[in-house]
């Protein structure tokens, strides 16, 4: 059965895209730590971040960089941070996460309750700054 990031990548779900290439996509995260949280997903489904081919993963890092640079951008944040979690679904996936301070990546912390507004007007920023 496919993720639902498969799902999202496959246009069978709404998401909130942010880029794309014939073998990643980003998108926003629904339940954001902060502004500007984005997902970077293999179009190939993979479990375990650590089971993707490494040419596969340096070019997702790259595409990444990319994506994150446009956050940064977007969002006036200090930095961008990466994490690769893996539990809460079953497809590799990389957080790119806004921050000020090194509690903004804490995924302890309460998520964001974003109206579609705010959704839209955060991946036009982004969008508008790859």
């Amino acid at each position: 059965m496919s993720s639902v990031f498969t799902k999202i990548s496959n246009r069978e779900i709404p998401g909130y895209i942010v880029a794309e290439d014939d073998n990643f996509i980003a998108f926003l995260d629904i339940n954001p730590l902060a502004i500007g949280h984005t997902l970077v997903i293999p179009k190939n489904e993979v479990d375990y971040f650590f089971d993707i081919e490494d040419s596969s993963m340096a070019a997702m890092i790259v595409f990444a960089k990319r994506v994150a640079s446009a956050i940064k951008k977007s969002t006036h944040c200090k930095r961008v941070g990466v994490a690769v979690i893996g539990f809460e679904v079953p497809h590799a996936h990389l957080h790119l996460v806004p921050m000020n301070s090194m509690g903004d990546i804490n995924f302890a912390n309460p998520k964001l309750k974003l109206s579609k507004e705010e959704f839209s007007h955060t991946l036009e920023a982004i969008k508008k700054n790859l």
